[in-house]
């Protein structure tokens, strides 16, 4: 007859741990309640037992999977990598799995994985941006997910919104390089269609325009997806112009860098022949020679003050709080002050 060990169970981690099988459960699922000394005694026990918790009973007595589920435009670039992982690590904190999906900025695929992880239970949803059929926040609503929405700050907004302002944002760059005398400007921006945020940074633009009396209409825009090569075509594209610019501002970091490349190519010199700036100040604008002028985004922040409303919002602490945070302008050697 074979030796078979039998499968530890919660009570034996709470026997050899001297704790209840409550504590043993809390320390578990919400470790950050229990005692640091008392927790260690229970992690101890369980590494010892080779204990694995009922995932089962756990969702049946909760009556949630503690999944949260979280749907980015790409996995393509550095975007969106800082504030997802920061967002992963409060939610494992307090004891919840994530699940990513990227939707390719194709909003019916979107709207496919949104389906896919409701079905799988997902218990919450967060979501970049608002910008999408009303039809799906009624398909969440109706089944009592709850959605938060990040990458954008919309204080009026019917669903919570956990971000910074990307029109205000992109309005004072613009501001900044007027005052350094820029007054040929060209713009290379995401696709805007079906990406609120992307719109709201050409909108900033153009209104910093309207509000130094340059015309908006008469600013070269590109739109196109955000890769590096994308970013060279457009900017030589631009450069080409019977007009060219002074400076080619863009929608983000990596099509600065494209931008960047873009130049070099032409035998261009940063920013002594043109200038360039970016969006979103990934670790991307910081290694690159010369370095890009930018807008510094509080990623890691807002994903963790993404994670705890969210999951607020999960466990019925809160029907959903929309919370601001704050961009910097960071300047950098790739924009020149023609003013001196």
């Amino acid at each position: 007859m074979s030796d078979l060990r039998s499968v530890p169970t919660l009570d034996d981690v709470a026997r050899q741990a001297g704790v209840s099988t409550a504590t043993v459960s809390r320390c578990l699922n919400s470790p950050d309640r229990v005692v640091e000394q008392t927790r260690k005694r229970v992690l101890s026990a369980v590494e010892q037992l080779g204990y694995t918790p009922n995932f089962g009973a756990r969702v049946m007595a909760a009556k949630r999977t503690f999944t949260i589920g979280a749907i980015i435009p790409t996995m393509e670039n550095a975007i969106f990598a800082r504030g997802l992982q920061a967002f992963q690590e409060e939610l494992h904190r307090r004891g919840y799995t994530l699940l990513v999906s990227s939707s390719a900025y194709q909003p019916k695929v979107e709207e496919e994985q949104i389906r896919a992880l409701v079905s799988r239970g997902a218990d919450g949803l967060l979501l970049i941006g608002h910008d999408r059929d009303p039809a799906v926040y009624e398909y969440l609503q109706a089944r009592a997910i709850p959605v938060l929405s990040a990458w954008v700050y919309l204080p009026d907004n019917s669903q919570p919104t956990v971000g910074f302002d990307n029109h205000q944002s992109m309005r004072a760059l613009a501001q900044k390089v007027i005052d350094y005398g820029h007054r040929q400007i060209s713009f290379i921006s995401g696709i805007t269609k079906g990406n609120d945020r992307a719109a709201a940074r050409v909108a900033g633009l153009r209104e910093a325009l309207v509000a130094n009396g340059l015309d908006p209409h008469a600013m070269p825009v590109i739109e196109t997806s955000y890769e590096v090569e994308t970013g060279a075509q457009a900017f030589q594209t631009l450069m080409k112009t019977a007009s060219p610019p002074s400076v080619v501002m863009c929608g983000n970091d990596v099509l600065a860098v494209g931008a960047l490349r873009g130049a070099h190519d032409m035998g261009l010199s940063v920013p002594q022949d043109v200038s360039i700036t970016g969006f979103d100040d990934i670790e991307l604008a910081r290694i690159v020679t010369p370095q890009i002028t930018t807008v510094h985004v509080p990623h890691r922040e807002m994903g963790r003050k993404a994670a705890i409303a969210l999951i607020d919002m999960v466990e019925k602490r809160s029907t959903g709080d929309t919370i601001e945070l704050k961009s910097t302008l960071q300047l950098r050697e790739s924009l020149r002050d023609l003013t001196l």
